[in-house]
């Protein structure tokens, strides 16, 4: 995957290989980076007071990944990131550093829309936990993340849609029967 045209600053950031189970990010520490996905998958989750993992995020190639809150703020981290599969990412660091002055305008452009994506995906998905059917929020993921369904194991998407693993069985059956 072609890598997306980053202001120098960030370009000459390293490259760092995540094993597959590894933590790039746990709850309640300070963040000091963002991630970059360059090729792999991370995930974005919560663990409730009962253990139970809550995903609300994926990051596969090409999307940005960190507590941006919690960075921007120097607090404590709300969330978890780790690699579902074997990931290379990009580490950007000092993101309140960059001078626009020096960052192109097309390089500005591609790195506001990236996050605007995420914060759309992120909104998009808020919505859909509170008003839409698992249908339609697997229908959803499934326009979200077109190559992940592969990829990710059904457990992990059973949690980021909020349901069952057997929720997920009947909705995929419900959804192949329609066609």
């Amino acid at each position: 995957m072609k890598e997306f045209n980053f202001p120098d600053n960030i370009k000459n950031s390293p490259l760092r290989t995540v094993k597959k189970g590894e933590i790039l990010l746990r709850n309640g520490e300070l963040p000091a980076e963002l991630y970059y996905v360059v090729s792999g998958c991370l995930r974005g989750y919560i663990l409730d007071q009962k253990g139970k993992e809550h995903i609300f995020i994926f990051a596969p190639e090409d999307w940005i990944i960190g507590d941006q809150g919690s960075l921007l703020n120097s607090a404590p981290a709300l969330f978890n990131i780790d690699a579902i599969e074997d990931t290379t990412v990009r580490v950007i660091r000092h993101l309140n550093n960059i001078k626009l002055e020096d960052v192109d305008r097309g390089s500005l452009i591609q790195m506001n829309k990236k996050f605007q994506n995420r914060i759309l995906a992120l909104q998009t998905r808020i919505i859909q936990l509170l008003s839409s059917s698992a249908e339609e929020r697997y229908t959803s993921f499934v326009q979200t993340y077109p190559n992940l369904l592969q990829r990710v194991p059904q457990k992990m998407i059973a949690s980021y849609l909020g349901i069952t693993p057997e929720g997920l069985s009947r909705v995929r059956k419900k959804i192949a029967g329609k066609k």
